[in-house]
């Protein structure tokens, strides 16, 4: 292996040391992230309507969760290029002490060659008049020869093998750098939106705040209200599946503990956090994002939903619930609240999912 390739796995094995020691912050496909950012300074609340102010709180929230989906898919996607980097470099060092070995063989044989001069012990057998002798002699020349041939052909798969792995390491790298930068970016547009969300509540008096809550659940009661009259749940009325209700009962009983972005439990969670551990805790792996769990898992019509199925919410997917039966879910809303039960038609739906069909 020449030097370049040589320093190239030594950088390689470096970089794969120091994803390790980098500190990788837990976090819920990919979806575009808001396009507009939030502005530096909030008007006065006195020129708008509660309403208006519920409005624009609940628009931070969405482009907020809408960013932390893009943060959560970057943070799954870096664990797994550095679990990558750190499998090539171990196949690197291997393949390295491969070709060291092969590279002694070969050398060896190439000692005793000129020790002989210049021909194998079969070689000079061959020589012999003795009929019995030469054809020993034959056989050892064959042996010697695939023997030669077979250390070489072993070093030259090694040397690809090594360069190939050499080659996946810094495409890896280079994904694992490009992941990060999405990770920064998101992260800045998810602080953004809520610090700005907060500022605007915290404005409000606190008979305002308690107001606004009010019109907050008066607006997710409307909603839910027209979604039902819909007819919807007409003649729904299936059970949950032996894995659904295990999913079930994980997620209710996280109730009552906060939203927090990117968290995953067992303290607090996101919307797509406790979809997921909801149902590795039945044994059944999802995906991490609300997006990817769109994306990714089998779509089911509403008329033919179950308890423990997921609805995704949002044009951009970019919340999930899981649906426990008589019109309701169980899922983590926004910063600022608790992982609760609501009505399943409260947010605008996207479509439904099942992770175990």
């Amino acid at each position: 292996m020449n030097r370049r390739h040589c320093a190239a796995a030594a950088i390689t094995l470096v970089c794969a040391l120091a994803v390790l020691a980098a500190p990788v912050q837990a976090m819920a496909a990919p979806v575009p992230e808001p396009s507009a950012t939030a502005p530096a300074t909030v008007p006065a609340t006195g020129k708008k309507t509660l309403e208006e102010v519920r409005e624009e709180i609940d628009t931070l929230y969405r482009k907020a969760g809408a960013a932390t989906d893009a943060y959560n898919l970057a943070e799954e996607q870096a664990k797994k290029q550095s679990g990558e980097i750190v499998q090539l470099a171990k196949a690197i060092a291997d393949g390295q002490a491969r070709i060291a070995e092969l590279k002694n063989t070969a050398g060896a044989q190439a000692r005793e060659q000129y020790r002989n001069g210049g021909l194998p012990p079969g070689a000079q057998l061959v020589l012999t008049d003795d009929p019995r002798l030469f054809l020993d002699g034959v056989n050892q020349v064959r042996q010697g020869q695939q023997a030669t041939k077979s250390v070489l052909a072993q070093l030259k798969r090694t040397q690809e093998d090594l360069e190939t792995y050499t080659q996946d390491a810094s495409i890896n790298w280079t994904k694992l750098e490009s992941n990060r930068v999405k990770q920064a970016k998101a992260k800045k547009s998810i602080d953004a939106q809520i610090a700005t969300a907060k500022k605007l509540e915290s404005q409000l008096e606190k008979k305002e705040q308690a107001r606004l809550l009010e019109l907050e659940q008066q607006a997710a009661s409307t909603a839910q209200a027209a979604w039902l009259s819909s007819g919807a749940l007409k003649d729904i009325n299936r059970e949950a599946s032996a894995s659904g209700r295990q999913a079930i009962a994980f997620a209710t009983a996280q109730i009552g503990k906060p939203y927090v972005w990117g968290a995953e439990g067992p303290g607090s969670y996101d919307c797509s956090g406790l979809t997921s551990q909801a149902w590795a805790a039945a044994k059944r792996p999802i995906p991490r994002t609300s997006q990817e769990q769109w994306r990714l898992l089998p779509r089911i019509a509403i008329r033919d939903m179950r308890p423990g199925d997921l609805i995704i919410y949002h044009s951009d997917a970019s919340h999930v619930g899981m649906y426990v039966g008589d019109g309701a879910i169980v899922h983590a809303p926004r910063p600022g609240r608790n992982v609760t039960l609501t009505g399943a038609g409260s947010m605008a739906i996207l479509g439904v999912v099942r992770p175990d069909k």
